[in-house]
């Protein structure tokens, strides 16, 4: 009885198979399904396991990156090295006060929200390091939260980036443990700092285009779309919080021209892509990645100039119609219609600087043994000055008044503090033998002989034919009439003999916004004159584009002036050795600092294992070129 009960599984597989004889064998289609189905049961528990293994390594990464970044994070309750901006530009917000930064809005936008969820109003602005958070009531743990809530969710998507691209375990915890151990990232996320919003963009970018280019087998499924939306979004949030994210789309992007050129390739198992197939994932790639990032990097922009209503600080940075859109902007209040024999104060658009007289003279002889005219120096002083007071002359000097200066004008600038008249002729500058000197002359011969190079043109920008040169509203260029060249000066200050003011010359080059300057005050007109009584003017609008491409140009402009070495820089060769970090913050009284330094331990181990990935790629690419492939035969 025990025997049969034994062996009737067997038998009832030997009826199905009658080719064997031997009593109690296991026919060899029976053995290799039932070999197929243990291996498969094995490999499915095997990889619970892994999953498990993975899951429980995640949530511990995870917990800990949280605890890393939030212990403590109310110290110091004082302002600490760039929250003095970044803290700054989300009050701005909450008071809905215009502000300029060459940085897009994202990053600062979510520090705004932030503030706004827990009830700010923007009333502390940040002023200096080492400001009181406490006395000025302000809720520092709740904008520092944000930054830490991203860093610590940084440490998670850097394990997923490494699970999903088929990394084991150990591998895993390890380039998420390189993050979560280093004092440089919990440092700078539990600050107010863009940083931590900047890499996290850029973790989740990488790790969406690798969920997209895992579905690469399964092109226009509903999965494959929203990765690749998922992706673009990603790099968009990059890149509108600072614009070192392009090297985002550099990094993807250069995976999506690998991915692209793969699909051309006729040797590829589905073999090549006809043209019009090549041709949908191209243009659903250049939607995903180049139109979408684009649109969502112009929302910020909108966002920001639909909180940004009033006038503020960033005035000075934009076009006169663009602050003209600003609710009480003191273009709209003061602005005063220029008239002749008015005095006025001109400053240059971008340095700010006055243009200013004195009776110092140029020398005879520069340094490069060039000669001057030794005329009366013209120079841009920083401070208001009775120096740079100039009357502006009619063409014909009637002595008339009550007549307005209009665009297109040709008018003489008399400097009251020394009696002369501005002049340009064709002497070289001191700093560009290409540029024209500016000096003046005395009144007789401004009115004799030198009266053609006294002559210079108001070319208002933008400007309709015969309309009202205006103080602060109207930005113009100083044309000189004979030559048809462009008042200009820049920021590299002239010699002792000088004062170390800056140098003012002709530039031939017309369109450059440099050459821009404005009138900023009538001091003849009086405070209690009729002239300075204006009638409430209406906020005006602009197309988004328009303010838009403006905003842009400035961003870029002014970044592009960013060219003095910073004190904490350091250069690329020494990060990977870690020589030297950054002091954020400083209490002497207690003999406390927050030093921004990488983990010692982290950083030279990851530099180790790159210097030995390089190494055994270019051994491998050696041993190829001598027909050996060390790689695939290793035991």
């Amino acid at each position: 009885m025990a025997q049969t009960t034994a062996t009737s599984p067997q038998g009832s597989v030997r009826q199905r198979n009658t080719g064997s004889t031997k009593k109690g064998a296991v026919p060899g289609a029976a053995a290799d399904a039932v070999a197929d189905s243990l291996t498969k049961a094995a490999d499915k528990t095997k990889r619970a396991g892994a999953e498990s293994g993975h899951i429980i390594g995640l949530v511990v990464t995870t917990v800990l990156a949280f605890v890393t970044r939030f212990w403590g994070i109310s110290h110091p309750n004082e302002v600490v090295f760039d929250e003095v901006h970044f803290g700054k530009f989300a009050s701005y917000y909450l008071e809905r006060t215009y502000f300029f930064d060459v940085h897009p809005p994202f990053g600062k936008l979510l520090f705004a929200f932030m503030g706004w969820l827990v009830g700010y109003d923007g009333h502390f602005h940040f002023e200096n390091i080492g400001d009181s958070y406490i006395s000025n009531k302000v809720p520092y743990v709740a904008f520092r939260a944000l930054p830490a809530i991203l860093g610590a969710l940084t440490v998670t998507i850097s394990y997923l980036i490494m699970w999903e691209s088929g990394y084991s375990l150990p591998a895993c915890i390890l380039a998420a443990g390189l993050i979560l151990l280093d004092n440089a990232h919990i440092g700078q996320t539990r600050l107010i700092l863009l940083d931590a919003t900047l890499v996290f963009c850029m973790a989740c970018s990488l790790l969406c285009y690798i969920k997209f280019y895992k579905l690469r087998h399964e092109p226009f499924s509903r999965k494959w779309w929203k990765w690749l939306i998922l992706t673009g979004f990603a790099l968009s949030a990059d890149m509108s919080t600072k614009y070192v994210g392009l090297f985002a789309f550099v990094t993807i992007g250069s995976a999506v021209i690998i991915d692209l050129w793969a699909l051309l390739d006729i040797k590829r198992p589905g073999g090549a892509l006809s043209l019009p197939d090549f041709g949908k994932h191209f243009a659903a790639r250049a939607f995903g990645l180049i139109l979408m990032p684009f649109l969502f990097y112009l929302f910020w922009f909108q966002v920001h100039f639909a909180i940004l209503t009033r006038s503020g600080p960033g005035d000075d940075f934009m076009t006169p119609e663009f602050q003209e859109t600003l609710s009480d902007n003191v273009m709209l209040a003061n602005s005063l219609t220029v008239e002749y024999y008015d005095t006025i104060t001109l400053r240059h658009k971008e340095t700010k600087t006055y243009l200013h007289s004195h009776e110092d003279r140029y020398p005879l002889r520069y340094d490069d043994g060039r000669v001057s005219s030794q005329g009366q120096q013209v120079t841009g002083y920083p401070y208001n000055d009775t120096n740079n007071y100039w009357q502006v002359i009619p063409l014909v000097d009637d002595q008339k008044t009550g007549k307005a200066v209009k665009n297109n004008d040709v008018v003489r600038l008399r400097h009251l503090g020394t009696d002369t008249m501005l002049l340009s002729h064709d002497v070289a500058s001191p700093y560009y033998p290409t540029n024209q000197e500016f000096t003046t002359v005395p009144l007789t011969e401004a009115y004799g002989e030198r009266l053609n190079d006294t002559l210079f043109e108001i070319r208002v920008e933008n400007g309709k034919a015969g309309q009202e040169f205006k103080s602060i509203s109207s930005h113009f260029k100083l044309i000189h009439n004979p030559s048809k060249v462009a008042m200009w000066t820049h920021t590299t200050p002239l010699p002792e003999w000088a004062h170390k003011q800056q140098e003012i010359n002709g530039n031939k080059q017309l369109a450059p916004s440099s050459n821009i300057w404005f009138v900023e005050d009538l001091p003849s007109v009086p405070a209690d004159s009729k002239r300075r009584e204006k009638p409430e003017k209406e906020v005006k609008t602009l197309p988004f584009f328009r303010k838009w491409f403006e905003l842009q140009r400035s961003m870029f402009w002014h970044n592009n002036q960013l060219t003095s070495s910073h004190p904490y820089a350091s250069q690329p060769w020494q990060w990977p050795f870690l020589l030297r970090g950054v002091s954020f913050w400083t209490q002497n009284d207690t003999r406390q600092q927050i030093y921004f330094l990488g983990n010692p331990v982290g950083w030279w181990l990851a530099s180790s294992l790159l210097a030995v990935f390089a190494g055994i790629i270019g051994a491998d690419q050696v041993s190829l070129r001598r027909g050996i492939d060390a790689l695939d035969h290793r035991e």
